[in-house]
């Protein structure tokens, strides 16, 4: 079964938004941002994420750090700058906002 193409539309739009809200609370890299979409049912892929994460740290919404790794290589662990913060809480108001009238129009 096809999905309706406005709802994919509509869940490719909450990537950003998902990935910034992944980070708020600790430091993540790659691997565990993915886990943490894919946890909340959200159907990520690792070759999405590396060039969204590339974009919300050009525009300043996404710092990070290199550390060592017990096992590999040295991983990238990502984090919200203050602009991140203010832009996942601008969204949470928006999103809230839409809810509401979704779940109250036609009532």
């Amino acid at each position: 079964m096809q999905a309706d193409p406005k709802l994919v539309a509509l869940r490719r739009g909450l990537l950003e938004p998902l990935v910034l809200a992944a980070v708020e609370s600790r430091q993540r890299y790659v691997a565990e941002i993915l886990a943490a979409l894919q946890d909340a049912g959200f159907p990520a892929q690792e070759g999405t994420l590396y060039p969204l994460l590339s974009k919300l740290r050009r525009d300043g919404l996404l710092d990070h750090e290199w550390r060592e790794s017990p096992a590999g290589p040295p991983r990238k662990y990502f984090s919200l700058t203050a602009a991140g913060k203010g832009q996942l809480a601008a969204f949470r108001d928006h999103w809230n906002e839409l809810s509401h009238m979704i779940n109250t129009i036609g009532r």
